[in-house]
């Protein structure tokens, strides 16, 4: 059976709801109340296919969030706050608890993050890899060796690069087009361009980055089996850490024959 388009709005504004925190009761309540402006609970029962014996237990819940007021008539009467105050008021809770997990988190690290780490780690999918990307980067204290498909090489990325060139950090970036390297070297003056090891075009490789020598990242790019041969390209990806760290040591050799190369690309 198809889904009703005027409907979807309605199970997306629940579905988020929950995902907040709200009882599936206390959610539909809200969404009625939304498009009821105000009602009963009779009212809401009848939108939300909320039992109205349940509709005063969700109203209470909504209260504790400060989502709803209530008129003391006969029959009560439910009005939800708005759309917009309703965002502030997640935001709020949201920043409120990230506030808490960074400090509880602050507070279990420890001090020092091991620098030598055996094998390789494995991260999925392109937003991780990404992730992982910028806090590599944003640890860089000597260099940062960069190579990529210009579809990875976002605007954080970007930031990221230019963070660590302010902290004095010299940024060697490949594989990448001209128009590119442009707009990298408008942002980021110091950088310099190299060729890329191979033909980006003939190969999954998404990534290849090493860090102050000391910390290396490879990622691929792969379709998955159902995806349309228009899809993104999910990404994979692997890291290691440390001086004699095994993927550490040979992509610090591929990459130090690199750019002792005597043709590099800003050269040319």
């Amino acid at each position: 059976m198809e889904t009703d388009p005027d409907e979807e709005p309605r199970f997306a504004a629940i579905q988020q709801l929950e995902r907040f925190g709200l009882s599936t009761y206390a959610a539909r309540t809200f969404v009625a109340l939304v498009v009821l402006g105000t009602g009963t609970a009779k009212d809401v029962s009848r939108v939300s296919e909320v039992p109205r014996t349940r509709v005063y237990d969700a109203i209470e819940e909504l209260q504790g969030f400060g989502l709803v007021d209530v008129q003391q008539s006969s029959p009560k009467e439910f009005w939800a706050i708005s759309a917009e105050t309703t965002v502030g008021t997640f935001e709020r809770e949201m920043d409120e608890r990230l506030s808490i997990l960074v400090r509880a988190l602050d507070e279990l690290e420890p001090v020092e993050r091991p620098e030598e780490q055996r094998g390789v780690w494995t991260v999925d999918s392109r937003s991780s890899v990404t992730d992982r990307v910028i806090e590599f980067i944003g640890e860089a204290e000597e260099e940062v060796v960069y190579m990529t498909v210009e579809d990875l090489l976002t605007e954080d990325v970007v930031e990221a690069l230019r963070g660590a060139a302010e902290r004095d950090a010299t940024i060697h970036l490949g594989g990448v087009s001209s128009e590119v390297q442009g707009r990298i070297q408008e942002d980021i003056p110091d950088a310099e361009m190299f060729e890329s090891l191979w033909v980006w075009s003939d190969t999954p490789a998404g990534r290849l980055m090493m860090v102050d020598g000391r910390r290396t990242l490879v990622s691929v790019l792969v379709n998955g089996i159902d995806d349309a041969p228009t899809e993104p390209r999910a990404e994979t990806a692997v890291w290691g850490a440390g001086e004699t760290n095994s993927l550490v040591v040979v992509l610090r050799a591929i990459f130090t024959h690199r750019l002792e190369d005597d043709d590099p690309l800003d050269e040319q």
